[in-house]
């Protein structure tokens, strides 16, 4: 069960394809595996295309037709691209599949970042500069108590952690920003998987922390 999903203000700016490259692949995740928001997305990109039919057109300017034409007729002077080489990704804990919204994406392997935690950073094609990660905890353990210089997405893969709020497991979607100060502890017996968009500096209570995810780009 699902119970925690992104709200229109996320959907709404996917639907129509301006939502920034790095928070797309978060909540295309959660679409993966959520029919209740792939079908909310699907609404609104039907509303979406009424509201286009219903638009009055609008003139080209001067000249458009004909530099689209010679644009088709212009020869390709480059060859083709190699295909991509296949990249390999961190493996996942037991079944969980790599999700389909990160493929072609870059990816690190595992990283040391404290006794029980990993990270691997996620390189997203049409936002080089994203910070998007994916975050391995272990049962029982916690990241350092901290608040948000921005919005922070994060979507659970496998496992389940609690931050005082609520308890988000497999399939959930957590936004939070500034207003938000918590501490996402994992439940006892199980690893915690989770993809995350960090959109600017998370602001850790302790230095060590500080220091630790200036280090990673945190």
């Amino acid at each position: 069960m699902i119970h925690h999903h992104p709200g229109d203000e996320l959907l709404l700016p996917l639907a129509a394809g301006r939502l920034g490259a790095g928070q797309a692949v978060v909540v295309s995740t959660h679409i993966e595996g959520c029919g209740e928001c792939r079908a909310r997305l699907h609404t609104l990109q039907a509303l979406g295309g009424a509201l286009l039919e219903d638009t009055d057109p609008v003139a080209l300017g001067p000249g458009a037709w004909e530099r689209t034409l010679q644009r088709l007729d212009r020869p390709a002077i480059e060859p083709p691209s190699p295909a991509p080489a296949r990249r390999s990704h961190p493996a996942l804990p037991g079944d969980v599949p790599w999700p389909a919204s990160l493929r072609g994406c870059a990816s690190s392997g595992w990283r040391w970042i404290g006794p029980g935690m990993r990270y691997a950073r996620i390189g997203v094609p049409h936002e080089p500069t994203a910070s998007v990660y994916l975050l391995r905890i272990g049962a029982g353990r916690s990241l350092p108590r901290h608040t948000h210089g921005g919005v922070e997405l994060t979507q659970v893969l496998c496992g389940a952690f609690d931050d005082g709020r609520a308890v988000f497991g497999p399939g959930d979607f957590d936004a939070a920003d500034e207003t938000v100060h918590h501490q996402p502890v994992v439940q006892a017996g199980t690893t915690c998987v989770c993809l995350a968009y960090v959109g600017a500096r998370m602001r850790f209570d302790g230095r060590m922390a500080s220091m630790i995810g200036g280090w990673i780009g945190m």
